[in-house]
């Protein structure tokens, strides 16, 4: 009797595989991280918290399996992920835990309701709101992640200096925040912070990769 594995339980091997990858929190959080753009272990690390070392640990997991790639600057090696269809695969593992995950469900009803209550802007409403100069756009991820890439005109003021720099903001528009993706504690904290100033605030439904992924206009800054 032929001990030969099918073809199909070899590619179930190769499926389990990259849900494997995505089986640590941490791996998860430095692919939202790489969504902002290409950044090199040190930043990665910094970002997330975390030693070197594990990261770079955590990233041959997560290059191994094809979700990420990497390349030579230098001395220095730049990881992306290798395609926005890695977006639509956090997406996907995202709206099945909302849907099926008591604790989800749980934490989003909770600290993220409590934080904003108010129904996100939509990519399309702000597009139109853009063009008719109706908005004020606030980014606030950090710095680098801003200079990678960012919505066309929009204003870079992490969470942390918001109340030292309020006054680039002008209280005649609306000011729509965003940061990483839908669930990005930092446009919660922004929106938050700005209402209790007096300021009208909401979030971006979800965040600057999904935005740049559906093919909307983006900005850099200049090298």
């Amino acid at each position: 009797m032929s001990t030969r594995v099918s073809p199909k339980l070899s590619m179930l091997e190769q499926f389990a595989a990259v849900a494997k990858a995505l089986s640590s929190p941490h791996r998860l959080d430095l692919l939202e991280l790489l969504a902002q753009g290409e950044r090199g272990v040190e930043g990665l690390a910094a970002a997330a918290g975390l030693s070197v070392a594990n990261t770079s640990q955590h990233l041959q997991v997560l290059r191994r399996v094809g979700l990420v790639v990497s390349r030579k600057s230098g001395p220095q090696v730049l990881y992306r992920l290798s395609d926005d269809d890695v977006l639509d695969l956090l997406a996907s593992l995202r709206r099945t835990a909302e849907r099926h995950v008591a604790e989800v469900d749980r934490l989003v009803r909770g600290y993220f309701h409590e934080k904003d209550a108010l129904e996100a802007v939509s990519r399309d409403d702000l597009m139109a709101r853009m063009k008719d100069g109706l908005v004020t756009i606030l980014d606030v991820r950090p710095p680098e992640e801003y200079a990678a890439g960012h919505l066309p005109g929009s204003v870079n003021i992490p969470v942390r200096d918001l109340e030292r720099r309020l006054g680039e903001l002008p209280e005649s528009t609306e000011v729509v925040a965003y940061c990483r993706g839908p669930y990005c504690v930092l446009a919660y904290e922004a929106v938050a912070a700005l209402r209790e100033r007096g300021r009208r605030a909401r979030r971006l439904e979800d965040g600057f990769p999904e935005w740049r992924a559906a093919g909307l206009p983006v900005e850099a800054a200049p090298c």
